[in-house]
């Protein structure tokens, strides 16, 4: 199947089915190529309803997750975005093409060097790269409008809705397999935050992410 039709089958089965009805979203999902961003081998995935398997055991999303955490985010031309887990680059580039700038944040090195490339192809300068761990917050005194995280959470951490900006978004993933919960959360005031809870899914979690104590019997 040409990759252009695929592309167009995703958006009208996966995509709109699964309540993603921005304009923006959709016309973002039509114009930037989600092939660019998986290797040669996974070119028959890119437009599948599918977790693609990147190296260090992580994970592209599914392209619906995708789309409705970009959605959710609600992204605004004049908003700072800090992104943990670049992965691919893919939903970087999404963030990227709707912010004034990205900070991107991933433990490999190779995920950097290899979305670098991919952003570049596509001219969107307007994200910094750092190498680092960021997956119980990110280092610092700098604030964001808007928060992704790409891996989930095994136990819920309040680390990253400290770095929002007031009226800031956070989008994470929070649980265990087999059910996970999308979460959307807006700071409302310096000492407010409100959590709506948006869909169900599974996703590997960040490395070195905060897990659950054990019970000890």
């Amino acid at each position: 199947m040409e990759l252009a039709q695929a592309r167009f089958n995703m958006i009208e089965q996966q995509i709109r089915p699964w309540d993603v009805l921005d304009q923006r979203v959709l016309d973002l999902l039509e114009a930037l190529p989600r092939d660019a961003f998986v290797t040669e081998q996974n070119q028959s995935l890119a437009y599948a309803d599918v977790n693609i398997a990147l190296e260090h055991g992580e994970v592209m999303m599914p392209p619906k997750v995708e789309a409705r955490l970009v959605q959710a985010l609600n992204i605004q031309s004049d908003e700072n975005v800090l992104e943990v887990g670049t992965g691919s680059g893919y939903v970087t580039a999404m963030l990227a093409s709707l912010s004034q700038h990205v900070t991107s944040v991933d433990i490999h090195a190779d995920f950097l060097e290899n979305a670098k490339a991919r952003l570049d192809a596509y001219s969107l300068s307007n994200v910094t790269l750092e190498q680092g761990d960021a997956a119980n917050g990110k280092t610092g005194d700098e604030s964001f409008d808007v928060i992704a995280v790409t891996g989930s959470l095994p136990e819920y951490n309040q680390c990253f809705e400290k770095s929002l900006n007031i009226g800031g978004r956070l989008f994470v993933i929070s649980g265990q397999a087999p059910i996970m919960e999308a979460l959307l959360v807006t700071r409302v005031t310096e000492s407010e935050w409100v959590r709506q809870s948006l869909f169900e899914t599974d996703l590997p979690p960040l490395q070195n992410a905060k897990a659950p104590s054990s019970f000890v019997f």
